[in-house]
């Protein structure tokens, strides 16, 4: 089997700003909703069968207690922050197993999944669906793969290393190095993309760089002044990594938990409201398809 997970929150804020707006009944924006449920239908028609959507129920998580600049909710537009509740909603009446994290983030429950879902050998492969580097991390060979559904995009292990210049493992180290303005931390002054590449890709670790730039055994310039700010911001370094680093202990059940057995009754009603009826028709009918006969 192949399990397929995929990013509730991404997918929420890509087709908020990719749709025109839709209005429920009620004057509710629901367009972003009724974009996501599209998506994941089109997953399972596409022959999905074990999935699981990772939501960012509230978008700040415990990592706001580390560092006091990571990501919040300050500035979203206020028409996207109310639709996670109504998508995480919407896809339990399709019948599909959603994550909504609140002390952790989407990218743990992800990343959480793919270490469950890898560790059992039934399962052939395992979809990350979002183009997030965070996730590039959770990548096994050509075992965990992250998959751009826009581009159309696979990305296997020798794509991390071609995309980043250093392995899946490593990815919390170069983010610690280059930081994130996605997540709200800035990494080290000096260290770029390339350095940070160049130099993890011989040492794998932060904790592994050598303190003493004269043991470098890599071609950077100006290695004096990147090993003089790795020593003086090591806690710093350390702290970065520690939130580029996913937590796989989120509670996601096992792989069985995450088989679509097909959508309840509810999910009329909740077409009704997305103005979109025949979302349910296409979902029911997949389901008859699939069922014994």
């Amino acid at each position: 089997m192949r399990v397929h997970l995929v990013d509730g929150t991404y997918e929420l804020f890509r087709h908020h700003f990719a749709l025109p707006s839709h209005r429920d009944a009620s004057g509710v924006e629901v367009a972003a909703v009724r974009g996501v449920m599209g998506t994941v239908l089109n997953l399972l028609e596409e022959g999905a069968t074990h999935l699981g959507v990772a939501t960012d129920h509230v978008i700040e998580s415990f990592r706001n207690d580390l560092w006091p600049g990571y990501k919040t909710s300050a500035g979203i537009d206020p028409e996207l922050l109310a639709q996670f509740e109504p998508l995480e909603d919407a896809l339990r009446a399709l019948g599909v197993t959603v994550w909504p994290m609140v002390e952790l983030e989407a990218d743990d429950a992800l990343g959480a999944a793919a270490a469950v879902a890898a560790a059992d050998a039934r399962v052939e492969q395992v979809v990350i669906c979002t183009p997030d580097k965070d996730l590039a991390q959770a990548v096994v060979g050509e075992r965990v793969v992250q998959l751009d559904r826009r581009k159309g995009t696979v990305r296997d292990e020798a794509g991390v290393v071609e995309r980043f210049g250093v392995a899946p493992g490593s990815i919390p180290d170069w983010l610690a190095l280059v930081g994130d303005s996605a997540d709200g931390f800035p990494g080290l002054p000096g260290w770029g993309t390339k350095t940070a590449a160049t130099v993890l890709a011989r040492y794998g670790r932060v904790e592994e760089i050598p303190p003493d730039p004269g043991e470098w055994d890599v071609a950077v310039r100006g290695r004096e002044k990147l090993a003089a700010t790795l020593a003086e911001r090591r806690d710093e370094a350390a702290l970065f990594k520690l939130l580029a680093t996913l937590r796989t202990d989120a509670d996601v059940g096992a792989v069985d938990d995450w088989l679509w057995r097909g959508p309840s009754p509810d999910l009329h009603r909740w077409c009704e409201r997305l103005g979109a009826a025949r979302m349910a028709d296409r979902a029911e009918h997949l389901a008859q398809l699939r069922s014994p006969r």
